[in-house]
């Protein structure tokens, strides 16, 4: 069934160059980094203006974002869709490891294990999302995460292994050939 004009929905999405984050990052320790992001110095990546992720802090081993849950988040049967409350929730834990790495090391997620606590909608209002590190090592780091409404209400909590790599090794360090 066609949809009128009186039921159409839209959704503007606008970002900065990732590059520009990107080549920050090989720069910075990874909390320089993201303290740079949350004042504004450095532009958030594009995942985070497409699903409305706000950065609130960042410390050693902690980073917390708020999610203002939207219709436009929602899977087919009307709740915030669990794909991205995953990415929230590894948003979080990864910038938590970041923010203990110092200049010259990345990582990247191995795993990813995500529990669905209840529901997510938008008459829960704003959600906070925190990431902390449990385990840093020289190669591998674990973190958690849990999203929670301001009352405390758990809404998801998660798992994540994360391999630290030298940023050298990583294709976006290497410099395209003439």
């Amino acid at each position: 069934m066609p949809h009128s004009n009186a039921d159409e929905r839209r959704l503007t999405v606008q970002w900065d160059d990732p590059m520009i984050g990107a080549r920050a990052a090989q720069t910075l320790s990874g909390l320089e980094y993201l303290r740079e992001m949350a004042d504004g110095r450095i532009p958030p990546p594009p995942v985070m203006k497409l699903l409305g992720f706000e950065f609130v802090r960042a410390s050693e081993g902690e980073v917390e974002f708020a999610f203002l849950p939207h219709e436009s988040h929602f899977n087919p049967i009307g709740s915030v869709h669990g794909g991205v409350i995953s990415t929230l929730l590894d948003s979080a834990m990864g910038c938590s490891i970041h923010s203990r790495l110092p200049r010259g090391k990345g990582y990247t997620t191995l795993e990813l294990k995500v529990n669905f606590v209840r529901a997510v909608l938008p008459r829960h209002g704003k959600l906070l999302c925190r990431g902390q590190v449990i385990h840093a090592g020289g190669r591998m780091a674990t973190a958690e995460a849990r999203l929670q409404d301001e009352s405390g209400k758990l809404y998801a909590h998660a798992t994540t292994t994360c391999m630290i790599f030298d940023a050298a090794s990583d294709p976006l360090a290497k410099k395209e050939k003439p």
